[in-house]
């Protein structure tokens, strides 16, 4: 699974989500839903104003918990 640590990283900078979509330009919602992780496509260009605006490397943003991808359910979906 892939996980997004947009919260980890505005954490450590003490941003609120809609500093970072001020700065970015980002939609608040758009920034809110990367923060929960409960979106399942990203927007590259998104990812690299984020980068930019905190300056930093797209692997401070992003990671792999090495889970298999193709045993997981989809965590939208109840079951």
């Amino acid at each position: 699974m892939i996980r997004i640590l947009l919260s980890v990283r505005l954490g450590e900078r003490r941003w609120t989500q809609s500093m970072l979509a001020k700065k970015t330009g980002i939609r608040a919602a758009t920034i809110n839903e990367l923060y929960n992780e409960v979106t399942d496509r990203v927007s590259l260009k998104h990812l690299d104003r984020i980068c930019h605006v905190l300056e930093c490397d797209l692997t401070e943003i992003l990671e792999r918990d090495g889970s298999d991808p193709f045993a997981e359910t989809d965590r939208h979906t109840k079951t």
